[in-house]
């Protein structure tokens, strides 16, 4: 694929024999129990995978985006549990202190978080601000050089193991509201209390849960850029966001489809192998069409911004099909096997209940539209 170098060759295949021997065995029993998956992390943080596009002189990898998508992508093929939780870790825990963190943070935080020494967590979405990012409800009130905060935070992924957590809150001082800054806060710290972890669908192994923050008080140095400028840093970080949710769709789809594909050579009918039929042979074109269009999609978008490119439009779109792309996948790929792709010992159901969140996390398939559709207009109105 012209995207991908000899070293994001290299990475791709040593990623895929990593996650086959090391992540593969332990997917299964990831999902059944719930279990965060402290293991596969502790060994991607062995293997230098935990900062991939960040810094070297910030313990980073020195990558280019492209290359976490490909390990995310690799990851999510066979444990999406433990793909989500590197890539919530990087691109939203971490991303913010690479992107807008003075020296300091750097060097306290960005440097811990890029060796997985301890685990980063964004917490963006509320109650009642979801796709309405803007009406966050959470308030810091600044005051003598502390910020006093209170609110809740929902859906906050790896909130449970998370060393420190960047959370969004309205800026208040002397009853003015400054708009709506980035802030952080290490993990402990009273006044944080974090809720029980959710029962999901799918994603079982990645921990999700409520973040309440009850009179609790950070110093004013905890904040990450300008708070004029807060809101939007932070939908510039959910942008980067979108390109690697893309990323875990097309590792999914790939692990539905190939677990398919398989099926097919084994699985008889009639007299012979399943694959024989029209009816099955055409959904496994299917699959593989969408499966390649989504690929360069989603590497199209992190090759752009690794390009310093405008990638807004780019990063809805590869999220938006690979999303939608893998929902019909892994539902056909149930398909194919029948009553079996019913039953938890084959893999394939597991990839369906994981593929439904990729429509609603980092903005839902309706929210990409309109992004989209924006884009699009906007341009119209630039000629």
């Amino acid at each position: 694929m012209i995207y991908l170098t000899e070293e994001h060759l290299l990475l791709k295949n040593t990623i895929r024999e990593f996650s086959t021997n090391e992540i593969k065995p332990l997917a299964q029993a990831i999902d059944e129990n719930s279990t965060f998956p402290i293991e596969s992390i502790k060994k991607l943080s062995d293997l230098g995978m935990m900062g991939i596009p960040w810094p070297e002189k910030y313990n980073g990898g020195g990558m280019d985006y492209l290359s976490l998508v490909i390990v995310i992508e690799e990851i999510a093929k066979v444990c999406v549990s433990t793909a989500v939780t590197l890539m919530a870790h990087t691109s939203l825990g971490s991303g913010l202190f690479a992107l807008f963190g003075d020296e300091n943070q750097k060097n306290d935080y960005l440097k811990r978080l890029s060796t997985g020494e301890i685990l980063g967590a964004f917490a963006l979405t509320e109650p009642n601000a979801g796709s309405d990012a803007g009406n966050t409800q959470t308030k810091a009130i600044l005051s003598d050089g502390k910020f006093t905060v209170n609110g809740q935070k929902v859906f906050c992924t790896n909130a449970g193991y998370a060393g420190v957590i960047i959370f969004t809150a309205r800026i208040i001082e002397d009853d003015i509201e400054k708009g709506v800054g980035a802030l952080y806060v290490d993990a402990g710290t009273p006044g944080l209390i974090l809720g029980e972890p959710e029962d999901k669908m799918g994603w079982k192994g990645s921990d999700t849960r409520s973040v309440y923050f009850d009179n609790m008080v950070i110093p004013e140095k905890n904040i990450l850029g300008d708070i004029k400028t807060g809101y939007k840093q932070f939908l510039q970080t959910l942008t980067a966001g979108r390109i690697t949710i893309a990323a875990l769709s097309i590792g999914i789809a790939q692990g539905a489809y190939e677990s398919a594909l398989n099926y097919t050579k084994e699985r008889e009918a009639f007299g012979k192998k399943i694959n024989q039929f029209q009816a099955v042979s055409f959904k496994l074109a299917d699959m593989a069409t969408q499966i390649e269009a989504a690929k360069l999609l989603v590497y199209n978008a992190a090759w752009l911004k690794d390009q310093g490119k405008d990638v807004i439009k780019s990063a809805a779109m590869a999220k938006l099909f690979s999303s939608e792309a893998t929902m019909k996948i892994t539902t056909d790929a149930i398909q194919i096997h029948g009553g079996y792709g019913y039953i938890r010992e084959y893999n394939v159901e597991r990839f369906f209940r994981d593929a439904k969140i990729l429509e609603i996390g980092e903005g839902t398939s309706e929210i990409q539209r309109i992004i989209i559709s924006r884009e699009i207009l906007k341009s119209l109105r630039n000629q």
